[in-house]
């Protein structure tokens, strides 16, 4: 089984941000983290074992690394021997006390919110850090003794061009990270960005994005590149999840579970969770979406004849089919054909 660990706290609110996050209230973290304890000690009793847990946010470098203690008492009986452990962090949290203190607890990869080596943009982007702290961040993350490093960019900005793209892809290849995480820029409600100019929609970076990474990296699902993050491709493959902590969900038994969003909320009662249950057309769906975006792939007799029909219509152009399985050729273009297999326009 899989675990995510959400931390609500950050210090500051980036403007594209629509996650579950509290830049005020610092003072209830200590509140927050026996509230999550206790969530972690009930949801656990549907555990046999952990090969991955993800601790994210939010921001989980605003806590320091002594309030994780004693998650990691509470799951260590449960963490298969080659546990992939992440822990999120910004690049201003990711302070060599703070990353000599995970390491101790047992993460072994850390995933740093670059998003971007350009100062201009990160202060478009609301970051409040610079692109000499993110640089600075990676190394510390290496002196600390970790090998697998991610970072995360943003793309498809209205400030963005080529020349700046470039740059950035051009100093993510010269570091000692494994992972790179590319995600397009998207504007949700509730944000900064919400009902501005903000996005560029005219040049299709992620096409150079892909070109230049694969240099390095291999691209295993639409935004993700480099070795394999096992928690994510546990969510692509639909495998049970436990989500705790405020904002959370968790997957089991084809039903979701949805923590309290509000904080306060949540510390005062963290059982409190509201289950949505899937039917058979829903879990359909969402694993031909995620199935062809990433290298999970579909199975074809998962598909019912008149889709299993227009699959293979696709076949050879944009689609392989190998062992029984369905993989896009181009995943930029999963969603196109997964609207088409499921009988929409192409």
């Amino acid at each position: 089984m899989l675990l995510y660990i959400h931390i609500p706290f950050c210090d500051s609110k980036c403007h594209y941000c629509s996650f579950v996050s509290y830049t005020k209230n610092h003072d209830l973290k200590r509140a927050y983290f026996e509230a999550l304890t206790l969530q972690l000690e009930h949801e656990l009793q549907r555990a046999e074992s952990l090969k991955t847990v993800f601790i994210g946010g939010g921001t989980p470098s605003c806590a320091e690394w002594g309030y994780y203690e004693k998650i990691f008492d509470l799951i260590s009986p449960y963490l298969l021997p080659e546990a992939e452990i992440t822990a999120e962090a910004n690049p201003t949290g990711a302070t060599k006390e703070w990353l000599l203190g995970m390491r101790s607890l047992g993460v072994n990869r850390i995933s740093l919110g670059v998003q971007s080596f350009n100062d201009a943009k990160l202060k478009f982007l609301g970051r409040s850090h610079t692109s000499k702290e993110a640089l600075s961040a990676v190394y510390r993350a290496q002196e600390a003794g970790f090998e697998r490093i991610s970072c995360d960019i943003i793309y498809q900005c209205s400030i963005d061009n080529k020349r700046l793209i470039d740059e950035d892809l051009d100093i993510l290849l010269s570091l000692p990270i494994e992972h790179v995480s590319a995600y397009e820029l998207t504007i949700e409600e509730q944000t900064a960005f919400y009902g501005k100019e903000v996005k560029n929609s005219e040049e299709p970076f992620y096409l150079l994005i892909g070109e230049k990474l694969q240099d390095k990296f291999s691209q295993y699902e639409v935004s993700n590149y480099g070795r394999i993050c096992m928690h994510n491709l546990g969510y692509w493959m639909h495998e049970p999840y436990i989500g705790v902590g405020c904002g959370a969900v968790g997957f089991y038994d084809s039903r979701r579970f949805y923590s309290q969003r509000d904080l306060r909320a949540y510390i005062k009662d963290p059982l409190k969770t509201r289950i949505e249950t899937l039917s058979r057309s829903d879990l359909l769906i969402e694993k031909l979406f995620l199935g062809l975006r990433s290298v999970v792939g579909v199975e074809r007799e998962l598909l019912p004849l008149s889709m299993r029909e227009r699959a293979d219509d696709l076949v050879g152009e944009k689609l392989t089919l190998k062992n029984g399985r369905y993989y896009a050729k181009n995943l930029f273009l999963a969603d196109e054909l997964a609207l088409y297999i499921l009988g929409e326009t192409l």
